[in-house]
């Protein structure tokens, strides 16, 4: 089965991500924190990360970054809301630019991340 690590700093959030999946054959484990996210992806049984990006401890765009960088081939998925664009800075797009495999901007259809997350894991959905 494969793993997908959720991390936001708001359980709600995690809620309604894990909800998402719950008809699928997917083990949903959940981190509310960036420091943490990494240190779970660093053992290396997570199969692909589901993270928003602005979060205390470790803001998303470093933890992409970082992880890229020491486990390059785990699949990351980028999401953040309206508060994404700070100034001249649309952190969604530097964490595509700093790795992300894909970037999905708050609100979404919960299909549009349920078919982004098959795609990534190869996993046929109904």
């Amino acid at each position: 089965m494969k793993k997908i690590l959720v991390v936001d700093d708001e359980a709600p959030v995690r809620k309604m991500l894990r909800s998402m999946f719950k008809n699928d054959n997917y083990e949903i484990v959940e981190a509310d924190n960036g420091v943490t996210a990494k240190a779970m992806c660093l053992k290396g049984d997570i199969d692909l990360i589901i993270t928003d990006i602005v979060m205390p401890e470790k803001h998303g765009v470093d933890l992409v970054m970082e992880l890229k960088k020491e486990v390059p081939d785990l699949p990351i998925i980028a999401i953040s809301g309206g508060g994404g664009v700070s100034g001249r800075f649309d952190y969604l797009e530097i964490a595509n630019l700093m790795g992300a495999d894909n970037i999905l901007r708050k609100p979404f259809e919960a299909k549009d991340l349920r078919d982004i997350v098959h795609d990534v894991l190869g996993n046929k959905h109904e």
